[in-house]
C-alpha cells in the first residue's frame, strides 16, 4: 500500500510548543530520531501515515488539523489578496497555504489589519458622501477595480446618450420591423454581413449567453434566455456593428483610465444602444405618457421584458422631449448592488439607496409582486418607488433560480402623472427611510443594521433602545 505522504512541520511544531516539548522529548515519544523531527519540521521529510497514527496515540493530536489547510486561514487570506490593493503580489495558491501554515498568528494580524482597512475605507466612503451632500466635494477615494469605475461613472450621469439615440431611432424607421423585431434583425444581419442567427441548447453553450464566431459568421444565443432577452443579445450584436462610431464617441467622452475599464463600457452602452433599438425614443415616450408610466403595459406593446421597460424609463431626459426623471437599481437577494442609473444621475445624496426599509428588499419574498412605496427621508424629502423581483436566465433542474430586484423611483412630486400614483398616497404605503444606516439618525429604528457615523453610540447599561445600535 502506497503511503499518503502530507508536509506539514509548522503544524507539528506548533503542536509541540503547545506541549513544551522539546524535539528530543518529542521524537523520544514517536519513536524516532530527533534530527528526523527537525527535518520533519522544516518540511524537508513528509508527515506519513504511521507517524500521524502515532501523533494521534500518544499526544492527542487532531488529525484534521495536521492535514487541513491553515485552519480555514488560507480561504480568508485569498480574500485579502483578491483586493485591487494586492492584486498580483502573490501569483498562486500554494504561498497564500504556507503562510497559513507556518505562521498562523501572523495570517491572523494580517486578516485583523485587512478588516481595519475595509472598515476605515467605508466609513471614509460615508464621510464623503455625507459631505457631498452639504455641497463640500472630496477627493477621497480606495482602490477601484474597472467595473467599479464603469458603475461610478455611469451612475453620476445621466442615463442618456444622444448620438446613439439619433442613430437608433434613423436606423429603427429604415428596417421597419413593426411588431417583428427579431425577424427584421435576423433578415438584417443575414443580408448585409451574412450572420447567420441560431439559439443553441444548455449543453452546446453551457456557460455562455452570446457568442459570435467570426468564421463561420454565425450568432449563437442560448436556450436559456428568455425570449425578451434573446433579442436584446441579438439588438446588441447588430448595435455594434450598425453605431459603432456613435457607441466609439459616447465611450471616449466617459474618459474611463484603463482598456479593461473602456471595454466594460463599450458593453454598457452596446446594452444601452440595444434598449434603443428595442424601444426607440419617440415611440416609447409618447406611449410611456399616454399609458401613465404603467411598466406592464408598455413590456406588452414593445414586447420587452419588465426589467427592458423600467431600464429604459429611466433614458427618457431629451432636451424638449423628455419624461419623469426616473431613477433604478438592481439587487441581488444578498444585498449586492448590481447597477443604478437615472435620468439625472443616480441620487446617491438624497435617496442612497442602502436603506433596509426600502420595498426591493421586501420584493424577494412576493416573486413577482410590483410594491409601491412612499419613501420618506430623514430630510422630509419624498420619492415613490416600485419594486418588483426579476428572473434571470433558465435554470437546470439542479441549479437555483438566479433571481435579482429592482426599484424604480421618482420625485413624489411627479406620482400623480403615473398610474402608481394613487396607491403610493395611501397611508400604508409610507416608509420611513435613510439614505443608509450610518448617515441616518432616526431614533428607535428596528431595522438599523448599523450605528451613524456622524453620532456616538450610547450604551446604557439601565435603558436598552429597540436598536442594536442605540446612539446619542
Amino acid at each position: 500500500m502506497v503511503e499518503r505522504k502530507i508536509f506539514a512541520g509548522p503544524r507539528v511544531r506548533r503542536v509541540r510548543l503547545g506541549l513544551s516539548l522539546t524535539q528530543t522529548a518529542m521524537a523520544e515519544g514517536l519513536g524516532i530520531s530527533p534530527s528526523y523531527l527537525n527535518l520533519i519540521e522544516r518540511n524537508q521529510r513528509p508527515l506519513t501515515v504511521q507517524l500521524l497514527l502515532k501523533l494521534a496515540s500518544v499526544y492527542k493530536v487532531d488529525l484534521d488539523a495536521l492535514q487541513g489547510e491553515g485552519g480555514g486561514l488560507a480561504s480568508q487570506l485569498r480574500e485579502v489578496f483578491a483586493d485591487p490593493l494586492l492584486a498580483g503580489e502573490i501569483p498562486g495558491d500554494q504561498e497564500i497555504i504556507e503562510v497559513a501554515e507556518a505562521a498562523p498568528n501572523a495570517a491572523l494580524g494580517l486578516m485583523k489589519l485587512y478588516r481595519a482597512y475595509r472598515e476605515q475605507a467605508g466609513r471614509l466612503s460615508d464621510l464623503a458622501e455625507m459631505l457631498a451632500r452639504e455641497g463640500r466635494e472630496t477627493s477621497l477615494a480606495g482602490a477601484r477595480l474597472p467595473i467599479d469605475e464603469v458603475r461610478e461613472t455611469l451612475e453620476r450621469r445621466p442615463n442618456f446618450f444622444a448620438r446613439i439615440e439619433d442613430a437608433a431611432e434613423a436606423f429603427s424607421a429604415k428596417l421597419g420591423a413593426g411588431d417583428e423585431l427579431p425577424v427584421a434583425l435576423k433578415a438584417w444581419a443575414k443580408s448585409e454581413h451574412g450572420i447567420v442567427v441560431r439559439t443553441l441548447p444548455v449543453h452546446a453553450m453551457p456557460n455562455l449567453r452570446r457568442r459570435y464566431d467570426r468564421h463561420s459568421m454565425r450568432l449563437f444565443l442560448s436556450e436559456r434566455l428568455s425570449p425578451f432577452d434573446r433579442t436584446r443579445e441579438l439588438a446588441m450584436e447588430v448595435s455594434l456593428l450598425v453605431f459603432s462610431e456613435e457607441i466609439a464617441a459616447e465611450l471616449a467622452e466617459l474618459n474611463l483610465s484603463s482598456n479593461e475599464a473602456k471595454r466594460i463600457g463599450r458593453f454598457e452602452l452596446a446594452r444601452y444602444a440595444a434598449h434603443a433599438l428595442m424601444m426607440p425614443y419617440g415611440a416609447f415616450l409618447t406611449a410611456a405618457q399616454r399609458a401613465r408610466y404603467d411598466i406592464d403595459v408598455l413590456r406588452s406593446r414593445f414586447d420587452v421584458s419588465f426589467e427592458q421597460a423600467a431600464t429604459r424609463l429611466t433614458s427618457l431626459v431629451r432636451p424638449g422631449a423628455s419624461a419623469i426623471p426616473f431613477f433604478l437599481m438592481e439587487m441581488d437577494h444578498a444585498g449586492n448592488i448590481i447597477r443604478r442609473a437615472g435620468t439625472q444621475g443616480f441620487p446617491h445624496a438624497r435617496f442612497g439607496g442602502g436603506c433596509p426599509k426600502l420595498g426591493i428588499h421586501t420584493a424577494f419574498a412576493q416573486p413577482g409582486q410590483v410594491l409601491t412605496d412612499r419613501i420618506e427621508m430623514p430630510d422630509g424629502s419624498l420619492f415613490m418607488t416600485l419594486s418588483r423581483t426579476l428572473e434571470g436566465p433558465q435554470a437546470g433542474f439542479a441549479e437555483r433560480v438566479r433571481r435579482t430586484a429592482i426599484l424604480l423611483g421618482c420625485d413624489f412630486s411627479a406620482a400623480g402623472e403615473t398610474l402608481y400614483g394613487e396607491a403610493a398616497s395611501h397611508p400604508a404605503a409610507m416608509v420611513f427611510a435613510g439614505t443608509s444606516c450610518r448617515l441616518c439618525e432616526r431614533q428607535g429604528c428596528l431595522s438599523r443594521a448599523e450605528p451613524p457615523v456622524t453620532r456616538p453610540l450610547g450604551l446604557d447599561e439601565m435603558a436598552t433602545g429597540l436598536s442594536a445600535f442605540d446612539f446619542q
